[in-house]
């Protein structure tokens, strides 16, 4: 045992008892033995993350304003039902009037009819901008589930990697107690000095203190994984375990912009606002045009002064033609047209952070892809200088100091290695979400 330090945990496992884990630890009530995947922590976010809910009831609500916008073209037909008494029948009422109309005892019900016959293409101008609108509420829904399940994903790996990284720290933590232990009675024998059981009582102490961060850790990422999830309770149950994907990454960043471009949610959001915006411009222009409309009103006077008829009717149309209002008009034109110049210039500039983000998120992945050799090869390297510093210490040419040191080295590189692959999952997320591929 002492040959080997606590740098071989697979062998450490065997002879010291295992640490429960945090799930283990849990209360029975909440503990559960169901073990979640990284696919079911998914589905589960989708169906309840209270974020996405929202995004999708706002895409139903922008899909509305479609039909609002279409109503304008439909005709319009209102019921109308008059009473009126007076005191004074062959009174009239002039004041605030070019037309005198008069005042009569009269009960009656009727109908009126409004039909648009065309107001030169702005209605369908508006419709148009409503579902561009609509189709941008949709992406940003997508959008939203995107970013629901690379959170999921990236909190699901946290916890994974955070336990790894406690392992490793309760198999030193094991290690170090056992070699403490070792040197404690060594030094009863007089085989060891005082100094030496120091050294070895110091490491154990920082072993303890690592466990207990770790922990922490793993209780931090298991309310987050919840917090991501939808949940309002910390994650209790076991997590699957996830290996690094077998495939490599593509060869450069510049293959999966096409990619992106085509595929990101927020891109095509920024492209239904920008067309909705140059819809609404059309629409605003066509405020100086004329508005043609058919009316017609019919109904029946049953109580009735008897100057009045028993019924009524009427067919007529009404043009209507903007001559002068104060540059309203033109106002309102001018912005709208600066508006979808905007956000066109929003469009160019969100395609090239989506380009950014892609090279970003390829270079943070080939770094943690490179790095999972790296690490499993300092875990070995680590291993046999541990290896040979504890054969120098039994031999008497080695000092405590050296060991301490290649058992912190050692120590690092476990924890490092641990924590590797999942940060290469992690990252490998944020890849694909900058794609598209998460939609």
């Amino acid at each position: 045992m002492r040959r080997f330090g606590f740098g071989t945990i697979s062998l450490l496992l065997m002879v010291v008892a295992p640490q429960p884990s945090v799930a283990q630890q849990a209360p029975a009530s909440l503990a559960s033995t169901t073990i979640l995947t990284v696919d079911q922590a998914e589905a589960e976010a989708i169906g309840q993350q209270p974020r996405l809910l929202a995004a999708q009831l706002r895409a139903r609500a922008y899909a509305q304003r479609v039909r609002e916008a279409r109503a304008g073209l439909l005709p319009t037909a209102t019921l109308n039902v008059t009473g009126v008494r007076v005191a004074d029948t062959g009174t009239s009422i002039a004041s605030g009037n070019i037309t005198t109309s008069a005042v009569s005892d009269r009960f009656a019900y009727g109908g009126n009819l409004t039909q648009l016959v065309t107001d030169f293409g702005r209605t369908g101008a508006l419709i148009g901008a409503a579902r561009s609108t609509a189709e941008a509420g949709n992406d940003l829904a997508t959008l939203t589930r995107a970013q629901v399940r690379l959170n999921v994903r990236e909190a699901y790996y946290q916890v994974l990697g955070a336990e790894a990284v406690l392992r490793a720290a309760r198999a030193a933590q094991a290690n170090r107690h056992l070699i403490s232990h070792q040197l404690t009675e060594l030094a009863r024998s007089e085989l060891r000095s005082t100094l030496d059981v120091n050294f070895a009582r110091v490491l154990e102490s920082e072993a303890e203190l690592a466990v207990v961060r770790a922990q922490s850790t793993v209780a931090q990422a298991r309310s987050h994984l919840a917090t991501a999830m939808g949940r309002a309770q910390p994650i209790t149950m076991q997590l699957a375990d996830a290996a690094a994907p077998a495939w490599l990454l593509p060869v450069a960043p510049t293959d999966l912009l096409p990619q992106a471009n085509a595929q990101r949610a927020d891109l095509a959001a920024a492209l239904a606002q920008q067309h909705a915006a140059q819809q609404f411009a059309t629409s605003e222009k066509k405020l100086i045009y004329p508005t043609l409309n058919v009316l017609a009103a019919g109904g029946g006077i049953p109580f009735r002064d008897h100057t009045l008829h028993d019924s009524y009717a009427a067919v007529g149309f009404n043009l209507n033609i903007p001559i002068f209002n104060g540059g309203l008009f033109t106002a309102r034109r001018v912005e709208a047209e600066l508006e979808a110049n905007a956000r066109a210039g929003d469009v160019q500039e969100l395609k090239l952070e989506v380009n950014e983000q892609v090279r970003d998120a390829w270079y943070r992945a080939q770094e943690a892809f490179q790095s999972l050799d790296v690490t499993a090869r300092l875990v070995a390297q680590s291993q046999e200088a541990l290896r040979l510093a504890q054969e120098r210490y039994d031999v008497g040419l080695g000092s405590i100091v050296e060991l301490n040191e290649a058992q912190l080295n050692e120590t690092s590189a476990e924890i490092t290695a641990a924590d590797a692959t999942y940060t290469y999952l992690s990252r490998r997320a944020e890849l694909d979400f900058s794609a598209g591929l998460l939609n």
